[in-house]
């Protein structure tokens, strides 16, 4: 179930996403801010699931709001510039609405939300005594399982507050853990870290765009502005 905040400054936008949001059933509490100065007065003594944060907002943006909260919840950005997607795969947001925002859209990424919440609560780890690396597949544990994850099936992991989502072929895992942790798990013969938040699985590319994109076939991956050299001489040798 989740409490939910949304920080904007136009009221329209903040009527139609509340509109959104309390037709959902797993949606119990909405709470609305015209501005990020009173949002950060409000967090300071309560807590939210899921922040709907513009970024253009007079006073204090919905950047420089999100990197002043010292645990912020997961975070959907809303905004009108699709140019912000990269500062927001920077911060961590999970998701990025592109206004005007469309209801099946938003779904979408109530949907995201939920799945990256449920498979959290899975609580899986990578298995430390697990001798597979070397095979080319590691232990995750899972509870009381054990499962197999083979790193030819893993085309891209993300960085995610405190926690890493596997993407593969077929599913998704998420671990507690660093995005460093990871890069230190996986085979640098065949995963590089492309941006502060993703890894990817270079046999897994389909192209890579002028625009610093990395296209994993669904999947569209940032490359950063401090990992792009080292991206280039990895494709290069």
């Amino acid at each position: 179930m989740l409490r939910c905040v949304i920080v904007d400054d136009e009221p329209l936008a903040r009527e139609v996403l509340e509109g959104y949001l309390t037709k959902h059933d797993s949606v119990t509490s909405v709470i609305q801010f015209s501005n990020a100065r009173e949002a950060r007065f409000y967090f300071q003594a309560h807590e939210a699931d899921v922040l709907f944060l513009d970024i253009e907002m007079p006073g204090m943006t919905g950047i420089e709001f999100l990197k002043s909260l010292p645990e912020p919840p997961l975070t959907v950005f809303t905004t009108a510039y699709r140019d912000y997607a990269f500062e927001g795969f920077e911060l961590g947001v999970i998701d990025f609405l592109l206004k005007p925002i469309s209801f099946s859209r938003f779904l979408h990424a109530i949907e995201k939300i939920h799945e990256f919440l449920l498979l959290k609560d899975q609580n899986t780890n990578i298995d430390d005594n697990s001798p597979e690396v070397v095979s080319g597949s590691v232990f995750v544990k899972s509870g009381v399982q054990r499962i197999k994850l083979q790193f030819d099936e893993v085309t891209h992991i993300q960085g995610l507050k405190d926690y890493a989502i596997i993407y593969t072929l077929s599913s998704k895992i998420v671990l507690k853990g660093s995005i460093k942790a990871m890069l230190d798990i996986f085979p640098k013969s065949s995963f590089i870290r492309v941006h502060k938040s993703f890894i990817v699985s270079v046999p897994k590319i389909t192209r890579i765009e002028r625009n610093n994109r990395i296209v994993l076939n669904e999947h569209q991956i940032p490359i950063g502005r401090n990992y792009k050299e080292e991206v280039e001489k990895f494709l290069n040798r």
